[in-house]
């Protein structure tokens, strides 16, 4: 199967936000990745329904919608409408899982569910088959550019196998801390997608960076 590389908007240049989003455009990367944060459930605020419209208009390729908010059903049908191809919400912020979940795949979008870095993978073992992705927080959510935390192999590994016993289809994404020193590490763990944000969009020519990485999580 092919791996997938998922660069995070959260770290491009919003004063040259078209330039960012026509270069993801050309590159190997295969989906763009949207943090939405509201400042209660993670403390920042990133960007709503407008800049996701726009987005939509100028990508061609999925836009896989993170949502880091509280109280995440009284908005999924105002994400779809605003473009997203994936939606996947925080387990730490649902009190009804199983209900927001079916709310998004009632659209006809993926969905799928994040487990911070200290939610044990185990708490989705009775609605794992219900899931198209599932996003392991390789950092604290929030901000960008933080340091990746080694536990998250691990954790990777534990859901491998619960999808694997379950036979679920879900694709297992990671996101935090992921570069060329780890991407490698992570594939053999059991992840499908790295999203990646300040090492893609800090480094001096993105498009190559997020070639390089393909490179190395799809080897030919």
């Amino acid at each position: 199967m092919k791996r997938l590389i998922a660069p995070s908007l959260l770290s491009a240049d919003f004063g040259n936000l078209n330039r960012d989003i026509e270069m993801i455009n050309k590159s190997q990367a295969h989906w763009f990745h949207l943090d939405i944060m509201d400042g209660v459930f993670v403390p920042n605020i990133s960007f709503g329904f407008p800049v996701i419209k726009y987005i939509k208009k100028a990508a061609k390729k999925p836009l896989d919608v993170h949502l880091m908010i509280i109280e995440p059903d009284k908005y999924i049908e105002k994400f779809h409408a605003a473009g997203a191809d994936i939606l996947t919400v925080h387990f730490e912020a649902c009190t009804h899982l199983h209900r927001t979940i079916q709310a998004i795949k009632s659209l006809k979008i993926k969905a799928g569910v994040s487990l911070n870095p200290h939610t044990p993978v185990h708490v989705l073992e009775n609605i794992i088959a219900d899931l198209d992705l599932v996003l392991i927080m390789s950092v604290n959510p929030g901000f960008g550019g933080q340091k990746f935390i080694e536990h998250s192999f691990k954790k990777i590994m534990q859901l491998k196998k619960m999808i694997n016993t379950s036979n679920s289809k879900a694709l297992i994404e990671v996101d935090g801390g992921v570069d060329n020193s780890n991407a490698k590490k992570l594939i053999s763990a059991g992840a499908d997608v790295l999203v990646a944000g300040n090492y893609i969009f800090g480094s001096k020519n993105p498009e190559k960076t997020i070639s390089d990485l393909n490179n190395i999580i799809n080897p030919s």
